[in-house]
């Protein structure tokens, strides 16, 4: 046998079978040092108590949500975090959002308190402590993940383009559709369900499109927006005209091609105008 072939078969054999070896080693001894690191900072956070955000984009034509889940658990969840003892509810949503897209200068606002006594399911929390390796017998570890939870829930409007979506080593994070939400994590579904809900109900004073556009856009994607926050239909030429009369947007000298489509005049927001309009409560839709 030539010498090539000799090294051939022991590559061969080292990918195969001394790899997938070496990366179970390390992924577990990974997992015990987050359980390590986890219980060595529970006591800087204030327990039975977390937040969870509903990171809003569009892209597309559709509103999107941005949804992580561990890689070794089937249901993903919002993303969210625990709130340290000494630090404002706001700036842990805040470190939140931007661990998980990039931005900290975004439209991020607090909704709801979550407190239904039956949102925390503890055989849905034990099976993921499982999954992700923890005994089950641990008690350090149920004393804290097993307990009621209240949460906090935020929404956050972000522009699709300049978000940079961080994951972990052991999760997966993936944008979805907001028509296409799959079943989640514990009561998650119900808290976007009223965040849409509140933007809804605030919708003429809140930066909805200013937030989620990017500099320049058409006249059809900011009414998509409003059709899909509201679920229903508008009439575009009624829409135009409210948002035209309104005096925040500015025609632009170009236009968006796009193939098979017909173009589309460009528009791009009187920044002026609209922070004005906002902080002086003036309708902006």
């Amino acid at each position: 046998m030539s010498i090539r072939r000799k090294y051939t078969i022991v590559l061969f054999n080292f990918v195969k079978y001394r790899i997938p070896v070496i990366v179970k080693i390390y992924q577990t001894r990974m997992q015990k040092l987050d359980k390590n690191l986890v219980l060595a900072q529970a006591n800087d956070y204030c327990p039975g108590i977390s937040l969870d955000c509903v990171i809003l984009g569009f892209h597309e034509g559709k509103l999107k949500v941005l949804l992580n889940k561990f890689s070794t658990y089937t249901k993903w969840m919002l993303p969210g975090g625990f709130i340290y003892k000494d630090e404002h509810v706001d700036a842990a949503a805040t470190r939140t959002l931007a661990s998980r897209t990039g931005l900290s200068n975004v439209y991020l606002r607090q909704f709801y308190f979550f407190g239904d006594v039956s949102r925390t399911n503890l055989d849905e929390n034990k099976d993921m402590l499982a999954r992700q390796g923890f005994a089950k017998d641990d008690k350090e570890v149920s004393k804290w993940f097993l307990q009621r939870f209240f949460s906090i829930g935020y929404y956050a409007f972000v522009e699709y383009g300049k978000v940079k979506v961080h994951s972990n080593m052991d999760e997966d994070v993936a944008w979805f559709n907001l028509s296409d939400i799959p079943s989640l994590y514990t009561d998650h579904n119900i808290i976007i369900d009223k965040a849409i809900t509140t933007i809804r109900s605030q919708l003429n004073s809140i930066p909805v499109g200013y937030e989620l556009l990017p500099e320049k856009f058409t006249l059809t994607q900011l009414r998509t927006i409003y059709e899909t926050i509201l679920d229903a239909k508008l009439d575009r030429r009624n829409f135009q005209r409210k948002i035209l009369s309104a005096g925040l947007v500015c025609k632009l000298s170009e236009v968006y091609k796009k193939w098979g489509q017909k173009s589309s005049i460009l528009y791009s927001f009187d920044k002026n105008k609209y922070h004005a309009a906002i902080k002086n409560g003036i309708p902006v839709f």
